[in-house]
């Protein structure tokens, strides 16, 4: 296996998309660090990645805390982190904006948005503003059109993409700061939006089928790859074509 030298962060990463990006970076050679809230499911996920060049933190994303850990570890065990993916998040709550419970707003946002703020902060200082490297954002195309039914969800990744620029400006010329904007991909975290109906879900998707954790994979390499070199502030959509549907008539 290749080594490239460099090192990744990843956030949310013991399944589902942020397991997905710590596969593509592993197979082009990098070293990382995954985070996750259950000991086991990481354990488990840095085992089948290979515990020769990934390791495990285990948290809450919003644990300010727990985000000095992670990049301390990243620091002593491979000494440098030029790559901080933010994939963490979580979505409690379907129904109405009429009839959010304000409490559960306010945690969608800590942990979705404030938190991707704080592992910034901190991969900032400890290596990238001197040494440079990339940051990726999830967001969501829940975060760039209205989402009935997981509007707190929508609102915190409209926040996300918004972060995103704001690093990108700030951050420039060493870092470069993008985002993603997944439509459904098939994990447990959206299996809601698709459970007994995949086909249905998937028909209405002009490439025919639901998002797979390897795509977004496949799109984070790319933004943190020197191919993407004089990319940033962007929003890249992977949605397989589903906004193509949005047009009148």
């Amino acid at each position: 296996m290749p080594d490239s030298g460099k090192v990744a962060l990843i956030t949310g990463a013991s399944r589902g998309i942020g397991y997905g990006v710590a596969e593509a970076f592993v197979a082009r050679g990098d070293r990382v660090c995954i985070t996750g809230r259950g000991e086991d499911a990481l354990k488990e996920a840095v085992e089948r990645l290979g515990s020769d060049r990934v390791i495990g933190v285990a948290g809450k994303a919003h644990d300010e805390q727990h985000q000095a850990t992670a990049v301390a570890r990243v620091m002593e065990t491979f000494g440098r982190v030029d790559f901080l993916v933010n994939n963490a998040g979580t979505n409690p709550v379907f129904g109405p904006m009429a009839e959010l419970d304000l409490n559960v707003a306010r945690k969608v946002y800590e942990t979705n948005v404030i938190s991707a703020l704080g592992f910034a902060q901190r991969t900032w200082r400890a290596w990238q503003k001197e040494n440079g490297g990339a940051i990726v954002n999830i967001a969501s195309v829940a975060g760039i059109s209205a989402s009935p039914f997981i509007g707190a969800y929508g609102m915190s990744k409209a926040a996300m993409v918004n972060l995103t620029l704001q690093l990108a400006h700030e951050f420039a010329p060493a870092v470069r700061v993008n985002a993603i904007a997944p439509a459904v991909v098939k994990t447990r975290f959206a299996q809601a939006l698709y459970e007994g109906r995949e086909a249905e879900a998937a028909a209405a998707y002009p490439m025919g089928r639901l998002g797979v954790p390897e795509d977004i994979g496949g799109a984070a390499a790319f933004l943190t790859s020197d191919q993407s070199d004089w990319i940033t502030g962007q929003t890249l959509v992977v949605d397989g074509g589903i906004f193509l549907n949005t047009g009148v008539g």
